[in-house]
């Protein structure tokens, strides 16, 4: 990796919000993976589902999800054990995060394949971030997208927006690495140039993660406010000097002017 200044973003919550994709291929391949005939939700799972999407880091979980809301597993006792409940379900169900997550990839390639447009429609992408990648190698800055999701379906939704970034800078879940790890690759594929790195990551356990590794501490964190977290994330937030809260407005100024505040630590 050649440049000296890297933006890395999460796709997910941070460039694009594709809750309404989620919800529709995450309800498919419950009905599938639980061998269902029923066509419809029942009322308020699809609210519910909204409101727990923080809960989620790999997009598997999300029909496990459906099914924990399916079975009355109350929002008070998923927001304060998800991870538990999550593997007692997959237990109990005899299935693993694998298989699911190949049925998810499945539907979802399926979808594309049979009615592209209405899979796209889904996927709205947040105000001014388009614009921002087109304009970061006019600022000499690299985007790496670092995500959970399927490099291709990523390649595939910026394509269509007119945004071209290279394969060999789109680090999807097929890899098998965390995004620690790949925060550390970064640095040690610009080793000899010192690259100055922003991570744009809306979890704030991902941030978290990522702060209590040394090898990164050069590294500059930020938490999305308009993605997939909760307030009260975004106000543990402000308690870690190593992370920084950022406003969808104030995410293209990263790498330029900005305006620092108590919270910026400077590398």
């Amino acid at each position: 990796m050649n440049a000296a200044r890297i933006l890395a973003l999460d796709f997910d919550g941070v460039i694009c919000d594709g809750m309404a994709e989620y919800w529709q291929t995450a309800w498919r391949t419950y009905t599938q993976v639980w061998q269902l005939d029923r066509l419809e939700p029942s009322p308020g799972v699809a609210e519910k589902f909204r409101e727990l999407r923080p809960l989620i880091e790999v997009g598997w979980e999300l029909p496990v999800l459906i099914r924990a809301l399916s079975l009355g597993i109350s929002t008070e006792r998923m927001q304060s054990s998800w991870q538990r409940i999550r593997d007692r379900i997959l237990a109990d169900s005899r299935l693993s995060g694998v298989k699911v997550s190949q049925q998810l990839d499945s539907v979802r390639d399926n979808w594309i394949q049979q009615d592209p447009a209405s899979w796209l429609r889904l996927h709205q992408f947040y105000p001014g971030v388009i614009d921002m990648l087109k304009e970061l190698p006019n600022r000499k800055i690299q985007p790496v997208i670092i995500t959970t999701k399927e490099s291709r379906f990523v390649t595939q939704l910026l394509q269509e927006q007119g945004v071209e970034i290279a394969s060999e800078f789109i680090w999807g879940k097929e890899l098998k690495r965390s995004k620690t790890d790949s925060l550390k690759q970064i640095l040690d594929r610009g080793a000899k140039k010192s690259p100055t790195v922003w991570f744009v990551e809306d979890r704030l356990s991902t941030l978290s993660k990522v702060a209590a590794q040394p090898e990164l501490e050069s590294v500059k964190l930020y938490l999305a406010e308009w993605g997939y977290n909760t307030a009260a994330e975004r106000e543990a937030a402000l308690l870690q000097s190593r992370i920084q809260t950022l406003s969808l407005s104030d995410l293209p100024t990263l790498g330029g002017t900005q305006k620092k505040t108590a919270k910026l630590v400077e590398s």
